[in-house]
């Protein structure tokens, strides 16, 4: 054991778990299950560095601890075959996205192998395989065929759709396809004038072209949508039903699905026949209102050209935020523009008071009515916008009388408003408090009383709100709207190596879907992957694939050219891994049964949204149409943060500090980079990479091998090391279930410390401390297992149980204090009477030479850890 050859070993271990089969999961047997996943990686030509592995080695550490348990452990691995970037690399080099993802994968396995995971590779799918988009397709097929019934709150057959009589036939199939969970309809899309591609948001950096940096624009075009904002409510509802995930992730959640209710009423244009809808969640502080601002996607801008003074410079605006993504536009510290539309005025209802209307890129087009009143004293960006545009500011509301605290802050922003209204002298003086007024946020928007306001002034907030609707009703100007801010997600991507879209377009039948005997709907084959160079999809270009007879009435039709996008196969891949050789069912029911949902996901911060958003939606729709029995896929969630280069930067090979595992591995063993990284840092937190401590935990694995060769069978550890032995089978078997992996490595060092002072080591002691370090270091445990035991696989016996009774030390050490400061300890029975510390205490020459010839004012003992002298 001292001198063996460790890349021999660790790959004839490797060799023994394939060949016995030591990971093959099955449903059958009476062990509990125990479901583990990671978030898939996309398998780039570059192959893993070291920060890749982290959650990877984090859910294998759980996964054969839970195996030491004796659950039934499913711990599968796949590969996302269909990004972006493996498009992106096969133009680049000319060859077949397939060639590339297929050679990138083999590298991927290859890596991920040598670091010794528990994954049942039987299991293994891949995204672009036919067999598994298949059924990505038929769950496409049945969203298309299915609509939200929100009486029963619930997805139903397009078939139990109450279509109303009177319709025509023309009418009642516009009315069925109004209310299909996937329909189309037109969306702006990122266009790069450049590369002459169609982008996602997410192809985007900083609002430009990922590949070339050109600015992008946004045109409508025709898009597959699908209808999540059916499922907001539920999916806000059941974040109440996943206490272990994060509550940041939670949050995230909340933030991104966004409900909020508001007043909608009319704003009539001033001289003309046209008006607009504004939404306000605070109509209480309509008084306030001293402008409107539209988006520039508002259909008046166009109605009312003929009137606007400045229209040439409107479209100029209204041309450049066509440009911008939605997050652009609505990024919090972005520079608030915007253009009046001169001789345009809408009339405040409450007051018949005419204000000024702007068009804002801020505001858009997709959300509420596209239309916002303005009130600058009571919200912070109408306030920003007002400043900037020396606008006047109105203060509609106030503290009540008894809100001291509000006062005082409510008369010092009194005073720059006012300051800046009258535009005097103190202008200037107030000028530099713009930015603590963001401090004084908490006036603007606070419910208070109302002032300045008519027959409503003196109402409380909440009362002006119920009246005001009121008010409204009875003038027919008023809804009350309840919206998401989620938006419909746009399924279109503009690509060729994406899953293609099962639907057919016909002139007399217009949307034919196939037929589910006719999945998969494969890609057409191609030697190599080139943009067309025009506004056309890739596909849309391959004329023997893309024209086709219709199903229906055999006339000329085309397949649909827009493909899936990258979350489509994401979405529901944790149900593929429970059946992953069925051609006959998504997945057959008794395994998603005995399955149920995931025990853990692990994965980047990053993906608390929009992954996580879409996969909840997938499976919520997959649980109305019986496919699987629980409303929610996760059970318990935990994000991950990176690993950076030694140099404290991302790893990158644009800063040339990437570190391969692979030259890791080669120096230090597998089995030191996985105990490092479990080691490194506390899991959830961001660390830096250090070569020089994997060295260091080398050097304790060399340790653990020497004391392998001091075993002793009748030797028996003394009371003090069978109480830390105890303890830390009990830390580490909390510790890893709570991602504490760093101080559970931690515990076992100090374990070995211990032993290393001894000339004999209990062998069952040992071997027990073998089976818990065996979930970080697999190789040289199972090695010394089986050499000192001779037995099955290590990960086949069971995780050792702690003896409670020898979990106290049976002696202490007791600081002793005088005055707050540590002068010596002592050492005694545990639980020993107070008088005794004190005896043993005073007896110590350390302590005699401070409290003899004084007066003791005061002694406090805490039991079993301090004594306290006061002098």
């Amino acid at each position: 054991m001292k001198n063996y050859d460790f890349k021999i070993l660790e790959e004839k271990w490797r060799k023994y778990w394939e060949q016995n089969w030591t990971y093959k999961t099955t449903e059958w047997g009476n062990k509990p299950k125990f479901y583990i996943l990671d978030m898939f990686p996309y398998p780039s030509w570059e192959g893993l560095h070291v920060g890749h592995p982290k959650w990877f080695i984090a859910t294998d550490v759980i996964a054969r601890k839970k195996m030491l348990e004796w659950f039934n452990v499913l711990h599968p691995m796949w590969f996302d075959a269909g990004w972006l970037p493996a498009e992106n690399y096969a133009i680049k080099n000319k060859i077949h996205p397939k060639i590339a993802v297929d050679k990138n994968v083999i590298r991927y396995k290859e890596q991920l192998e040598s670091i010794g995971f528990s994954y049942d590779w039987d299991r293994e799918i891949n995204t672009m395989d036919p067999e598994y988009y298949k059924w990505t397709q038929w769950i496409f097929l049945q969203m298309y065929n299915h609509f939200y019934d929100k009486t029963e709150n619930k997805a139903k057959p397009i078939e139990e759709l109450k279509i109303p009589e009177w319709l025509s036939q023309e009418e009642q199939n516009k009315f069925v396809n109004s209310h299909r969970l996937a329909y189309v309809d037109f969306k702006p899309i990122n266009w790069c004038p450049s590369c002459k591609t169609w982008l996602a948001n997410e192809d985007l950096e900083d609002g430009k072209c990922e590949r070339c940096w050109s600015d992008i624009e946004q045109k409508p075009m025709r898009q597959w949508v699908l209808r999540i904002t059916d499922y907001a409510e539920r999916m806000l509802h059941d974040l109440d039903i996943l206490p272990e995930w994060e509550q940041s992730i939670i949050e995230m959640q909340r933030n991104w699905i966004g409900k909020s209710t508001w007043v909608q009423f009319k704003m009539e244009i001033e001289w003309s026949e046209e008006f607009m809808e504004v939404y306000t969640t605070r109509v209480d502080t309509v008084f306030g209102m001293t402008f409107v601002v539209i988006a520039p996607e508002h259909p008046l801008v166009e109605k009312l050209k003929w009137k606007i003074e400045n229209f040439a410079e409107i479209e100029v605006y209204v041309d450049s935020a066509r440009r911008k993504t939605s997050m652009q536009r609505t990024e919090l510290n972005k520079d608030k523009s915007g253009i009046e539309m001169k001789w345009i005025f809408a009339v405040n209802p409450f007051n018949n008071k005419k204000v000024r209307v702007f068009v804002a890129d801020y505001v858009l087009g997709w959300y509420g009515t596209w239309a916002v009143m303005a009130v600058p004293a009571h919200d912070e960006r109408d306030f920003e916008f007002a400043k900037k545009k020396d606008l006047e500011i109105i203060v509609s509301v106030e503290p009540c009388e008894t809100d001291y605290k509000n006062w005082f802050w409510y008369w010092i922003t009194k005073a720059i408003l006012s300051t800046w209204n009258s535009n005097n002298d103190l202008k200037n003086l107030f000028e530099y408090k713009y930015e603590q007024l963001k401090l004084w946020k908490t006036y603007f928007i606070n419910d208070w009383i109302l002032v300045n306001s008519w027959e409503f002034t003196g109402l409380t907030s909440e009362e002006a709100r119920t009246k005001m609707a009121e008010w409204l009703e009875l003038k027919w100007l008023w809804n009350n709207k309840t919206q998401f801010k989620i938006q419909e997600w746009v399924f279109s991507r503009q690509r060729y190596w994406w899953e293609p879209i099962p639907m057919i377009h016909c002139k007399n039948c217009w949307v034919v879907p196939l037929e589910e005997k006719d999945l998969p709907l494969l890609l057409p084959q191609v030697e190599a992957y080139e943009p067309t160079w025009t506004e056309e999809w890739p596909l849309a270009n391959i004329s023997e694939w893309i024209n086709v007879k219709c199903p229906t009435c055999w006339g000329e039709a085309k397949r649909e050219s827009n493909t899936m996008p990258q979350w489509a196969w994401s979405s529901w891949y944790w149900l593929r891994y429970m059946d992953p050789k069925n051609d006959n069912a998504l997945v057959w029911k008794e395994s998603e049964k005995y399955w149920n949902e995931v025990d853990i996901y692990v994965g980047w911060a990053e993906h608390a949204t929009r992954h996580l958003i879409y996969a909840r939606f997938w499976h919520k729709f997959l649980f109305d149409i019986w496919s699987v029995s629980t409303p929610e896929p996760f059970k318990k969630l935990q994000h991950v943060w990176l690993i950076l280069a030694e140099d404290g930067r991302k790893m990158s090979k644009r800063w040339l500090n990437v570190i391969n595992p692979d030259s890791i591995i080669e120096e230090f063993w597998a089995d030191s980079l996985r105990l490092y990284e479990s080691f490194m840092w506390p899991f959830a937190q961001e660390v830096a990479w250090s070569t020089n401590w994997v060295k260091w935990v080398k050097k304790f694995l060399d340790k653990v091998v020497s004391l392998s060769q001091n075993l002793d069978e009748k030797y028996i550890d003394n009371e003090k090391t069978e109480i830390l032995l105890n303890k830390t089978i009990k830390k580490i078997w909390e510790d890893i279930d709570e991602f504490k992996f760093n101080t559970a490595v931690a515990s076992m060092m100090q374990l070995v410390n211990t032993w290393s002072s001894q000339e004999k080591i209990n062998k069952s002691n040992f071997l027990k401390f073998i089976q818990i370090l065996s979930p970080f270091a697999p190789h040289i445990t199972e090695e010394i297992w089986q050499e000192l035991w001779a037995s099955d696989s290590i990960f086949k016996s069971s995780w050792p149980k702690y003896d409670s009774n020898k979990l106290i030390d049976s002696s202490v050490k007791i600081a002793i204090q005088i005055n707050g400061k540590v002068r010596d300890e002592i050492e005694v029975d545990f639980d020993s009477d107070e008088e005794l510390v004190k005896e043993k205490a005073f007896e110590k020459e350390n302590i005699k030479k401070y409290t003899t010839w004084v007066e003791i004012k005061k002694i406090v003992y805490v039991k079993n850890k301090l004594l306290s002298i006061v002098i």
